[in-house]
């Protein structure tokens, strides 16, 4: 499931407004972080329920970086959240630090 996030959607979004391309990515660097600490305390807190409400949130930068099918994964995730199943969350795991790594160079 290894796919590599993209910056195609915002350049698309953002056409030829440089300045609108670079805050998107810019809240992209200040909220994943964020979110990414949250989903992973109360994980650790377990908290599965509260931890669906963060997957709710971070899914859709997925597809703002193109990974769609992690993006399905998340959904999947989110489901299983609410049914107090945390048996995803290595796999989804690994979907947030290439998010991160990547992030964090762009």
């Amino acid at each position: 499931m290894k796919e590599k996030p993209n910056l195609d959607y915002i350049k698309q979004l953002a056409g030829d407004d440089s300045a609108f391309e670079k805050k998107f990515i810019n809240i992209l660097k200040e909220e994943f972080p964020q979110e990414k600490a949250e989903y992973l305390g109360n994980i650790k807190n377990n908290l599965p329920r509260e931890a669906a409400l963060n997957v709710h949130k971070l899914k859709h930068k997925f597809n703002v970086l193109g990974l769609t099918k992690s993006y399905r994964f998340a959904v999947d995730y989110e489901e299983s959240l609410r049914m107090a199943d945390t048996s995803l969350q290595w796999e989804f795991l690994e979907i947030l630090d290439i998010i991160e790594n990547y992030v964090k160079n762009i």
